[in-house]
Protein backbone atom coordinates (compact mmCIF):
# COMPACT_ATOMS: atom_id res chain seq x y z
CA UNK A 1 0.00 0.00 0.00
CA UNK A 2 1.05 3.68 -1.13
CA UNK A 3 1.78 5.46 2.22
CA UNK A 4 2.00 9.26 2.44
CA UNK A 5 3.70 11.75 4.31
CA UNK A 6 3.28 15.48 3.77
CA UNK A 7 5.21 18.07 5.29
CA UNK A 8 5.70 22.45 5.05
CA UNK A 9 2.40 23.56 6.32
CA UNK A 10 2.15 26.44 8.90
CA UNK A 11 0.79 29.96 9.42
CA UNK A 12 1.18 33.08 7.18
CA UNK A 13 0.14 36.53 6.59
CA UNK A 14 -2.51 36.83 3.67
CA UNK A 15 -0.15 37.74 0.48
CA UNK A 16 1.79 35.49 1.81
CA UNK A 17 3.55 32.30 0.04
CA UNK A 18 4.13 28.05 1.27
CA UNK A 19 5.05 24.89 -0.43
CA UNK A 20 3.61 21.95 0.76
CA UNK A 21 5.44 18.83 0.06
CA UNK A 22 4.32 14.97 -0.20
CA UNK A 23 6.62 12.12 -0.16
CA UNK A 24 5.22 8.75 -1.26
CA UNK A 25 6.38 4.95 -0.01
CA UNK A 26 5.61 1.84 -1.23
CA UNK A 27 3.86 0.54 -4.38
CA UNK A 28 4.18 3.79 -6.31
CA UNK A 29 3.95 2.33 -9.49
CA UNK A 30 0.20 1.09 -8.29
CA UNK A 31 -0.72 4.82 -8.67
CA UNK A 32 -1.21 7.41 -11.71
CA UNK A 33 -2.26 10.81 -10.05
CA UNK A 34 -1.98 12.47 -7.15
CA UNK A 35 -3.52 15.66 -5.75
CA UNK A 36 -3.96 18.21 -2.85
CA UNK A 37 -6.92 18.17 -1.22
CA UNK A 38 -8.28 20.51 1.84
CA UNK A 39 -10.46 20.84 4.44
CA UNK A 40 -11.89 23.44 6.70
CA UNK A 41 -14.16 23.05 9.24
CA UNK A 42 -17.54 22.73 8.95
CA UNK A 43 -16.73 22.00 5.36
CA UNK A 44 -16.49 19.30 2.42
CA UNK A 45 -13.30 17.84 1.39
CA UNK A 46 -12.27 19.64 -1.89
CA UNK A 47 -9.93 19.68 -4.62
CA UNK A 48 -7.48 21.75 -4.59
CA UNK A 49 -5.17 20.25 -7.68
CA UNK A 50 -3.41 17.40 -8.96
CA UNK A 51 -1.35 15.77 -11.75
CA UNK A 52 -0.35 12.97 -12.96
CA UNK A 53 2.63 11.57 -11.82
CA UNK A 54 3.87 10.20 -15.72
CA UNK A 55 3.49 13.98 -16.68
CA UNK A 56 0.78 16.01 -18.66
CA UNK A 57 -1.41 18.81 -18.14
CA UNK A 58 -2.32 19.73 -14.02
CA UNK A 59 -5.28 20.42 -12.78
CA UNK A 60 -6.85 23.20 -10.79
CA UNK A 61 -9.86 24.01 -7.98
CA UNK A 62 -11.17 27.07 -9.36
CA UNK A 63 -10.41 29.12 -6.10
CA UNK A 64 -6.82 28.46 -6.31
CA UNK A 65 -6.25 28.67 -10.31
CA UNK A 66 -3.43 31.53 -10.93
CA UNK A 67 -2.24 31.73 -7.49
CA UNK A 68 -1.36 27.54 -6.86
CA UNK A 69 1.01 25.56 -8.65
CA UNK A 70 1.17 21.68 -7.96
CA UNK A 71 4.35 19.90 -9.83
CA UNK A 72 5.51 16.58 -9.18
CA UNK A 73 9.48 14.65 -8.63
CA UNK A 74 9.29 11.46 -10.62
CA UNK A 75 12.71 10.43 -9.03
CA UNK A 76 11.82 11.27 -5.48
CA UNK A 77 7.97 10.30 -5.76
CA UNK A 78 7.40 13.64 -4.30
CA UNK A 79 4.47 16.03 -5.28
CA UNK A 80 4.41 19.54 -4.12
CA UNK A 81 2.06 22.47 -3.84
CA UNK A 82 3.73 26.05 -4.39
CA UNK A 83 1.14 28.70 -2.51
CA UNK A 84 1.64 31.88 -3.81
CA UNK A 85 -0.74 35.28 -3.15
CA UNK A 86 -2.65 33.09 0.05
CA UNK A 87 -5.50 34.53 1.66
CA UNK A 88 -7.61 33.98 5.04
CA UNK A 89 -9.76 31.46 3.27
CA UNK A 90 -6.96 29.02 2.17
CA UNK A 91 -7.07 28.44 5.70
CA UNK A 92 -7.59 24.62 6.09
CA UNK A 93 -5.83 20.82 6.72
CA UNK A 94 -3.89 20.22 3.48
CA UNK A 95 -4.01 16.22 2.45
CA UNK A 96 -2.30 14.63 0.15
CA UNK A 97 -3.65 12.05 -1.91
CA UNK A 98 -2.72 9.21 -4.77
CA UNK A 99 -4.50 6.76 -6.58
CA UNK A 100 -5.09 4.80 -10.02
CA UNK A 101 -7.31 7.14 -12.12
CA UNK A 102 -8.92 6.27 -15.01
CA UNK A 103 -9.11 9.68 -16.99
CA UNK A 104 -8.55 12.98 -15.41
CA UNK A 105 -12.51 13.91 -15.31
CA UNK A 106 -12.07 12.74 -11.71
CA UNK A 107 -8.74 14.21 -10.77
CA UNK A 108 -9.84 16.29 -7.97
CA UNK A 109 -12.41 13.99 -6.88
CA UNK A 110 -11.75 12.67 -2.93
CA UNK A 111 -13.13 9.69 -3.15
CA UNK A 112 -11.13 8.70 -6.60
CA UNK A 113 -8.09 8.42 -4.46
CA UNK A 114 -6.94 5.32 -2.32
CA UNK A 115 -4.46 6.22 -0.30
CA UNK A 116 -4.35 9.65 1.53
CA UNK A 117 -1.92 11.14 4.26
CA UNK A 118 -2.27 12.62 7.69
CA UNK A 119 -2.38 16.26 6.60
CA UNK A 120 -0.96 19.30 7.28
CA UNK A 121 -2.46 22.31 8.50
CA UNK A 122 -2.35 26.07 7.35
CA UNK A 123 -3.16 29.22 8.47
CA UNK A 124 -3.48 32.46 6.72
CA UNK A 125 -4.47 34.94 8.84
CA UNK A 126 -5.31 38.55 7.49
Amino acid sequence: EVQLVESGGGSVQAGGSLRLSCAASGPTYTINYMGWFRQAPGKEREGVAAIPTYGGNTYYGDSVKGRFTISHDHRADTVYLQMSSLKPEDTAMYYCAAGLLGSNRDSLVPSTYRAWGQGTQVTVSS
